[in-house]
């Protein structure tokens, strides 16, 4: 059923009508949920007659807010209320108690002569509206809005005006001075409703802010909470200080690590649905001065894109990647720095080839992510399965292609070769700079210059840029100079050369950007090359021949992409250098 936003809504259907009906099959239409999940949640809605279907698929972690509030929009056909479209004082009269508002979702948004408007998070709550409009004495019009904004706004205009951190802060009875030996205090604390709702919300808002990574840092006068967005971070509202210990020892529990133990560092894994999103996170503590440091990497199982056109790959650069990763045996690698996007590249190569002609094995710490069909073995060290001994047990289980995380020794790197040279496929990553320095790597590591030109066929280079938000980026001119100095004109030869800056809205949370690239090189092992890694030569000798063979760098490859509007030259720079 359609509703009027400029009638009230008192032909509101009730709770489990066919509204709810429409509105979970907007749900499933778009593949936000699944038929048993919206069985399951029906079924607790009819037991629990507060629980609307839509708060309760929220509350259950099966969608998030923003995918309900869509669904509910496109079926209720009313218009969905943006964050900076709350007033800071309330349109509503002083008869209207605030806790009502509260208890019903519901928060004043504009009045005038004939109505008032208010933003509601259930649309088809018929009994509210009415209330409302006999409470107020005039008509009441409709717009919908995120449950989590409008108890902010309400919060705004009839409360003290804190945020939802500031009044868990509020309620939290931690002491000024925790014992931080006491351990069976500390659990106490942890298992507190204001802590667990602190560190939900926490890992709620990163979830939110698509942060990649959570730093939580304790030092002596406060407690410092901070956000890796697209590869930035950001400071957030964090908890106080004297909630410091309860906050780690509540992450270091849910991820089953020893909470006494606070003087060498540990790690552990935390699995969990927020906001309608299947969420692997790895939780890494190490001690600091005042307390525990804890980094939390947000690894989100649906929402990675396995790829190479998302990821940044194109034109040459990837036909030729294709035509490597088609060959039957053979070492590729991947190179660059932490957080460069390389087990991305590692996963999207699998992906790509992964049929069922082909048996797969990968030997990773840690598995970030599972494929199917494909056979991941997480090394345990502490038991001695490392990536050397795996390997050695891997060769007799008759793969195609081996994947191995990361080259870290000889040990490591010999097996490969072995491998390699006994016709299988093997990809891995290196930690280098760049392409080049990848050959140059394997020689440190104590690898034979034979070894490496009988065995490596590719390797890429690559780092990370910000990818423009393409709602809000602003186009410019580039200048003359700018053109003439870095060359511009070989990506446009025609017309002019125009590039991009960020500009800032609601999608991209106001930093002109969202999400991230990839900017690449990729190195084809030839007989040329091979020659040079006979005498040994240094990396830019090797880099050299290399572009001389068609080679892009990835400093030229960030400034194509600068050109063709996906980035900034900004970027380009803080990741690349041209030398």
């Amino acid at each position: 059923m359609a509703v009027n936003p400029n009638e009230p809504l008192t032909d509101a259907p009730a709770n489990g009508s066919d509204a709810y009906a429409a509105f979970a099959d907007c749900l499933i239409r778009k593949g936000k949920a699944r038929d048993n999940e919206i069985h399951r949640a029906r079924r607790l809605s009819a037991q629990t007659d507060d629980q609307p279907l839509p708060a309760l698929l929220v509350k259950l972690g099966v969608v998030s807010e923003r995918d309900a509030a869509d669904a509910l929009a496109e079926v209720s056909q009313l218009p969905l209320v943006a964050a900076t479209d709350y007033p800071e004082a309330s349109p509503l009269p002083e008869t209207v108690a605030t806790r009502f508002l509260k208890e019903n979702r519901v928060v004043g948004l504009a009045s005038n002569d004939e109505a008032y408007e208010v933003a509601v998070a259930d649309p088809y709550d018929a009994f509210t509206l009415e209330a409302l409009a006999l409470a107020c004495d005039k008509p009441v019009r409709a717009r919908l809005g995120l449950p989590s904004e409008i108890e902010k706004a309400i919060e705004q205009q009839h409360g003290s005006g804190k945020s939802l951190m500031g009044q868990l802060v509020d309620n939290f009875g931690g002491d000024e001075d925790i014992d931080e030996a006491d351990v069976e205090h500390l659990k106490d604390l942890a298992s507190e409703a204001p802590v667990i709702r602190m560190v939900n919300l926490i890992m709620q808002r990163a979830v939110e802010a698509r942060a990649s990574d959570i730093h939580v840092e304790p030092f002596e006068e406060r407690l410092k909470v901070r956000f890796r967005v697209d590869g930035v971070l950001k400071e957030v509202e964090a908890p106080p200080v004297r909630s410091t210990a309860a906050v780690i020892s509540r992450i270091k529990i849910m991820a089953k690590l020893n909470i006494a133990e606070r003087r060498l560092p540990q790690d552990g894994r935390i699995k969990l649905q927020v906001q309608g999103k299947e969420l692997d996170l790895r939780v890494s503590t190490v001690p600091t001065m005042y307390g525990e440091s804890v980094v939390i990497r947000l690894l989100h199982k649906e929402s990675i894109s396995f790829d190479f056109g998302s990821l940044g790959f194109e034109g040459e650069v990837l036909q030729r990647f294709l035509d490597v990763l088609n060959l039957p045996h053979g070492i590729i690698l991947i190179t660059g720095p932490t957080g460069s996007g390389k087990s991305t590249t590692l996963y999207t190569a699998l992906h790509k080839i992964n049929t069922p002609e082909r048996k797969i094995i990968t030997v990773e710490d840690p598995v970030e992510y599972q494929l199917e069909g494909v056979n991941q073995i997480q090394t345990k060290s502490q038991i001695g399965l490392t990536f050397a001994t795996a390997l050695r047990s891997i060769v007799r289980q008759d793969p195609d292609v081996i994947m191995i995380g990361e080259m870290r020794d000889l040990e490591t790197a010999r097996i490969a070769v072995q491998s390699a040279l006994t016709g299988h496929l093997v990809l891995s990553t290196l930690h280098t700079n760049d392409a080049a320095g990848g050959v140059t790597r394997l020689m440190d590591m104590g690898l034979e210059d034979y070894l490496i030109t009988s065995t490596v066929n590719g390797i890429i280079g690559q780092r990370l840029v910000r990818r423009l938000c393409p709602h809000c980026k602003e186009s410019y001119p580039a200048l003359p100079e700018m053109v003439d100095e870095l060359k511009l004109r070989r990506f446009q030869p025609q017309g002019e050369v125009r590039l991009h800056k960020p500009g800032g809205c609601e999608l991209c949370d106001g930093t002109g950007y969202k999400g991230r690239l990839a900017i690449l090189e990729f190195l084809v092992m030839s007989d040329d090359l091979r020659r040079l890694v006979m005498t040994h030569a240094q990396a830019r000798q090797i880099e050299e021949q290399a572009l001389k063979e068609g080679m892009h760098t990835m400093y030229e490859d960030g400034l194509r992409k600068a050109v063709a509007g996906l980035t900034t030259i900004e970027e380009v720079l803080r990741v690349t250098s041209d030398t």
